[in-house]
């Protein structure tokens, strides 16, 4: 498949490599629907955050909406500012040309700007102390929110790139950590329960948008949990090949419903090979694990 990238390597001499081509650009995990939408306005110039830099405790500093995105930090704040240019200028092309647009719905629970309403990957006091403690509130995010941010976002797509099909999915990988007073297991039900409502509705209201389940093939009952690892989180990568290989069946080989899906354990055992290069490949950011680390 062309994997469409807009961001790629810097040709200049001794410029850091980090997670370019991880992404089509290079904007890390869009956790909340809330953080897509946001993007776009962006990248278009129809929001400007207030939060432009932080500090971290090194004296090093970050985009605080890709705060993970280059593990060194930037060394002034004009590095940053001219990283986030041509950051948002791929981010354009790529909702420009692409002809299909894959969207994970990841998370409900979020940490917001009170003054202007931004949305953040993490909670700023994980990365950085150089911000007020006031100023910033934790939200979870309703299917009410979240519908009405992702039907924003399609609208704003299609009027720059009318032909544009999308697919939905819902992140099987349960939650981590959780800042609600409560325990992680119901935070994860009801992050879980709202993510898929809002993907069924919108792929319901929404022409040329699907809901591809991906959710449900690693996390129903008949997988029985063979595809998670020992933790009961993450994805094995045997079940990212299992997950490939019926979307591949029903979106690219225009074979739907010819055959029925293999048994968890013959797919595994059928699909070895693309589950050693996604093995390889798994290293992805994942700033939810730093909420883990830091006690959160």
């Amino acid at each position: 498949m062309n994997y469409l990238v807009t961001e790629k390597k810097p040709q200049t001499p001794g410029a850091i490599y980090e997670n370019y081509e991880v992404f089509p650009a290079r904007f890390a995990n869009i956790y909340t629907v809330r953080q897509l939408l946001q993007l776009f306005r962006r990248a278009y110039g129809l929001f400007e955050p207030v939060d432009r830099v932080w500090r971290d405790p090194r004296g090093r500093y970050l985009d605080p909406f890709r705060p993970r995105i280059q593990a060194a930090g930037f060394a002034s704040p004009e590095e940053v500012e001219a990283d986030r240019e041509a950051h948002l200028r791929a981010v354009r092309a790529m909702f420009e040309t692409c002809d299909v647009l894959i969207f994970t719905l990841g998370l409900t629970e979020g940490w917001v700007s009170t003054v202007d309403g931004a949305v953040f990957p993490v909670p700023p006091g994980v990365v950085t102390e150089d911000v007020p403690d006031t100023g910033y509130a934790f939200h979870n995010f309703t299917v009410a929110e979240m519908k009405a941010d992702l039907l924003a976002f399609i609208h704003a797509l299609r009027r720059i790139n009318p032909g544009v099909r999308l697919i939905l999915t819902v992140s099987p990988v349960a939650l981590v950590a959780t800042y609600e007073d409560r325990h992680v297991l119901v935070s994860n039900t009801y992050s879980k329960a709202a993510l898929r409502v809002t993907a069924e509705e919108v792929s319901r209201e929404v022409p040329d948008c699907a809901y591809f389940p991906s959710y449900e093939i690693i996390t129903s009952a008949a997988a029985g949990n063979g595809f998670l690892e020992e933790d009961l989180r993450e994805v094995r990568p045997e079940g990212v090949a299992h997950v490939m290989s019926i979307f591949q069946r029903h979106f690219i080989d225009g074979e739907a419903g010819a055959h029925p899906p293999p048994r968890p354990a013959a797919a595994a055992a059928g699909v070895a090979g693309m589950a050693d290069r996604i093995r390889a490949a798994q290293r992805v950011i994942c700033e939810e694990e730093l909420l883990e680390r830091r006690g959160a």
